[in-house]
This record gives C-alpha cells, sequence and structure tokens, in this order.
C-alpha cells in the first residue's frame, strides 16, 4: 500500500495513516459508523507513480439502502436543531480541516495528479465555505410583504428540504463535495456523497476527519453519509427520497441525471462541462495575460472545468501573445506534482491520455496547426504514462474539436478584429461556465460585463478564467448545467421557500376583492 520510494519519500504512508486510510477500505459510511461492503473493488491507483494506493469494496444497493435509512431518520432529528447551532458544528468541522490540512491537501495531490499547492488550496476552500456557512447559519432570511387585505400580515421562510445527493468530479475530490455539504447542513439537510471512484480514499479521509466532530456534538448517525461506486450514483438518481441531486461532471452524464431526476419532479444543481476563453485586448498588459493564461491552461494539467481553452486574441498583438506564450511554455517543468519545482503533472488515468491524443488529431485533420507540440512522455519520473505535453494550437473557433471539451492541457488561439466579434466568439459555443477579458479600457470591460457581452455565469476582467472564491455563487449557462454552489444566495438550493399569510383581524376578506356570502 503506497510503498514506493516516491510515497516514501513524501511521506505518503504517513499521510494514509494520519487520515485512517488502510489497505482494504469501506465503501460507505452513515457517518461516524463505518459499514463493511461486499461491493465490488474498487483499486485507487496514483496518476503521479502508477502505484495501487489502496483498495475499496463499493457499497451494495443493500448497503446505499441501510445508508438511506440512517439519513432519513437523521434529518427529522437534524431539522430540529437551531440553525445557530448546525453552525457551530459546522465551525468545528473546519477547524478540524485545518488540522489535517497537510496529510489531506498531499492525498489530493497523490490520488489525483494535481500539484501540491493546489491540493492544499482545494482543502483550503474546504475551511473557507465552512467558515461562510457559519455565517450563513444566522442569515436564512425570508421578505416579509404588505397584504392588499386589511389586518393580514404576509412572509415567506425557508425550510430544510431533507436529503441532498451529491456526487462529485474526480478533478476536485474534496472541495465539490464540501461547497454543498457544508451550506445544506447549516440549512438543515442531511448529505449522501457518492465520490468519484477515480479518488475514493479522498472522501474517505473527509468521513474519518469529520467524524470526530459529530461524534463529540452527539450528531444523529445519517447527517453525514458516504457511498462508493457507480451503482450507488444511479440509485441516488432515481431516489423518490432525494429531493436534490448535486451533480458535478460531464455534459453527458449530466444530461442523464438532469433527466432521471426531473422524471421523479427531484431537483438538480449541474456543474458540467466547461469551454472557457479569454479575450485579450490590444490593450491588454500582456505581462498579466501571460500568468493567467498559462496556469488558466495546464494547471491541474487542464482538467478544471474553468480550466482556460481557448485564447481569443487582438490582431495587433497576436503574434507577439503568440511569442511570449512558446517561451513561456518551453519553460514548463512537467513532472511529480508533489515537487514544488513542477508547474504540471499528469493526468488522471491513461483514458485521458487517449483523449488527449485524440483531440490534438482530430485539431489537425480539421487543418489546425500546432504551436507547441504536444505528445505523452515516457522515461524516467513518468512511468505512470499519465504524463503529456501542455500544447497550444492555432485554429478555428467554429471547428468541431474547439467546440468540444476535452479535459487536457490544449489551449486553442485565434484572432479577432473588433471587441464584438470576440465576444460573439467566446459565446459561441455550447458551454458557458466561465470567460475572462484582459484590457486596461474600461470601455471594454463595461461591454464584456453587460447584457451584450459574457454569456457565462463567471465573467472576468484581467484575471484568468480558472479558479473562484466561495463568497461568489459558482456555475454557468447553457451545457454548464445552470446551477450555482458555494457563495451568494446559492444556499437557497438546498431550501423550500414557503410562503405565510396571518389574518390578525376579526372578519376574513378575500383575495382580489372576491366576495362570497354564505
Amino acid at each position: 500500500m503506497a510503498t514506493n520510494s516516491i510515497a516514501k519519500s513524501y511521506g505518503i504512508p504517513t499521510v494514509l495513516k494520519e487520515l485512517g486510510i488502510s489497505k482494504t477500505n469501506y465503501g460507505a459510511s452513515s457517518g461516524t459508523k463505518h459499514i463493511s461492503t461486499k461491493g465490488k473493488q474498487i483499486d485507487s491507483y496514483s496518476p503521479v507513480d502508477g502505484q495501487l494506493i489502496a483498495s475499496v469494496n463499493a457499497a451494495t444497493a443493500k448497503d446505499y439502502a441501510n445508508v438511506l435509512a440512517s439519513a432519513e431518520t437523521a434529518f427529522k432529528t437534524w431539522r430540529l436543531m437551531p440553525a445557530p447551532k448546525r453552525g457551530e458544528i459546522v465551525r468545528q468541522v473546519g477547524d478540524e480541516l485545518r488540522k489535517y490540512k497537510e496529510p489531506l491537501g498531499k492525498l489530493v495531490s497523490y490520488e489525483m495528479g494535481k500539484s501540491l499547492q493546489e491540493g492544499l488550496g482545494e482543502v483550503q476552500e474546504m475551511i473557507d465555505i465552512c467558515d461562510f456557512a457559519v455565517g450563513l447559519s444566522r442569515q436564512l432570511y425570508g421578505l416579509t410583504m404588505h397584504s392588499e387585505r386589511p389586518m393580514h400580515r404576509m412572509y415567506e421562510q425557508w425550510h430544510p428540504i431533507g436529503v441532498v445527493g451529491i456526487i462529485s468530479a474526480f478533478n476536485f475530490p474534496v472541495a465539490v463535495w464540501s461547497w454543498n455539504a457544508a451550506l445544506a447542513w447549516v440549512c438543515g439537510d442531511v448529505c449522501v456523497w457518492k465520490p468519484s471512484s477515480k479518488v475514493p480514499l479522498c472522501a474517505i479521509a473527509c468521513q474519518n476527519i469529520i467524524s470526530s466532530v459529530f461524534k463529540k456534538n452527539n450528531v444523529p448517525e445519517g447527517v453525514s453519509c458516504l457511498v462508493i461506486g457507480n451503482e450507488s450514483g444511479d440509485l441516488i438518481n432515481t431516489d423518490k427520497r432525494i429531493p436534490l441531486v448535486s451533480f458535478t461532471g460531464s455534459t453527458r452524464v449530466g444530461r442523464h441525471v438532469s433527466k432521471t431526476v426531473a422524471e421523479r419532479f427531484g431537483t438538480t444543481i449541474l456543474e458540467l462541462g466547461g469551454n472557457n476563453a479569454i479575450i485579450v485586448s490590444e490593450h491588454a498588459d500582456l505581462g498579466m495575460v501571460l500568468i493567467g493564461s498559462v496556469f488558466g491552461a495546464v494547471g491541474t494539467a487542464g482538467q478544471r472545468c474553468t480550466s482556460t481553452r481557448r485564447l481569443i486574441i487582438h490582431e495587433s498583438v497576436y503574434e507577439k501573445t503568440k511569442h511570449i506564450l512558446q517561451k513561456a511554455y518551453s519553460q514548463l517543468h512537467i513532472g511529480n506534482p508533489l515537487d514544488a519545482n513542477n508547474h504540471v503533472g499528469p493526468l488522471i488515468d491513461k483514458q485521458a491520455v487517449i483523449n488527449y491524443l485524440n483531440a490534438i488529431k482530430k485539431a489537425q485533420k480539421s487543418g489546425a496547426k500546432m504551436i507547441v507540440e504536444g505528445g505523452v512522455l515516457t522515461g524516467k519520473g513518468y512511468e505512470s504514462g499519465c504524463y503529456v505535453k501542455p500544447c497550444i494550437i492555432e485554429a478555428k473557433n467554429d471547428l468541431e474539436i474547439v467546440q468540444e471539451e476535452t479535459f487536457a492541457p490544449i489551449l486553442y488561439v485565434m484572432k479577432y478584429k473588433t471587441l464584438e466579434e470576440a465576444v460573439a466568439m467566446q459565446n459561441a459555443v455550447p458551454q458557458g461556465l466561465s470567460s475572462s477579458l484582459f484590457t486596461n479600457n474600461m470601455r471594454e470591460m463595461e461591454l464584456f460585463l453587460s447584457h451584450a457581452g459574457s454569456d457565462c455565469g463567471i465573467a472576468n476582467i484581467n484575471i484568468g478564467t480558472s479558479g473562484a472564491e466561495i463568497g461568489g455563487a459558482f456555475g454557468g449557462e447553457k451545457e454548464t448545467g445552470g446551477g450555482r454552489e458555494s457563495g451568494s444566495d446559492a444556499w437557497k438550493a438546498y431550501m423550500r421557500r414557503q410562503t405565510n399569510t396571518i389574518n390578525y383581524g376579526n372578519s376574513l376578506p378575500l383575495a382580489q376583492g372576491i366576495t362570497f356570502a354564505v
């Protein structure tokens, strides 16, 4: 279990022990109680070195049923606890995550393949959303409205909805779960989490970390549940006892989730694909463009839904921008993400490598031109077969492959003449997650952020497309799904709205002036 040279050099055996990860792990949990599952064995291999970290037995349908029964029972108690008290428990969860930030961040890096800095940053996002949720627990506000009837008062209030299903993706093994769970908990909901089968150990580690907090506070068993394996994902989607499913993943799978949940009149939060563009104005600071576009394109090896896929450059600075990008790419260090000297780690698995190579071939067959060559790295340090070269391709925006999202470090570059043309190019893809304009021209900024500008859920000025703060609602439009998670008023998705009218008079007037004599 993770005893190879790289694992030993970076203390992975110690990390696993500290986080309660053993050679074989449970695939289901109702909180503090772990269920010894007997489903299909899931082996977690690190894309860093290709070595087996540990194994998990997936949850069976019976295991899932037991977990859901615990969740339903827990909800009846949890919802009655005052929201500020639920917030206090979430505050303690955040404190516990602070204690385990380093080992959990290192596990995220080793199991998923993102840089150690990004792994630690992901755990920090978990801490931040807990802090946000603590304040939110005292701000679950409703409105008071004036009634048209005398001696009547109207107001609205928000109630917990019940069991929230969370299905997360491999690229953010822990943060996306916390965005949902922390808010759902303070809203009075309970959660059932189905993590990606590519990174199950990170999920088990999270459950281990928070279980001590729940036990100390006598939190009902079932408030935070975990089920591992694809079968559980299908069960969540079809389960009428789960009114809300938050799904993060591909647009293809998202369509299935949306249809399945909608057929039973459930609701969804969908965080699907992105095809994000940076527009580089003639008025841009190219030094800032360099940082924003390179990190956006190669950070997490291009495996973020907010990764920069397209660079739309004004014709007057096109060649200069290409030149500085080529120079920057030639200086990238690709390798073990636990080594702080490296900029780019591996893709998640060999299938992702195949997808990367197929996208390059498809672009070349369509007439696109390679500006920075790609390829798979082999030899010492690249034994996992998951390391690839970030590449830049000069292509037209309407090419089929450019219209698609490839989860890999491929950046397409193209030129424009007017900002209106650039915005139209940016918007002319099926996805609508993140977007960015680099300019020092105020008029261009305002146009980009206006009704005639970006059609994405996130629109930035002079920063890249990747990365988001938990204070703002995160999500996108079109085939990105339309869901919102994390900050702002995203909490409303985890509650049901109720309008109340109180008649404190001695008569019963009807609305709209209707009279009814008995």
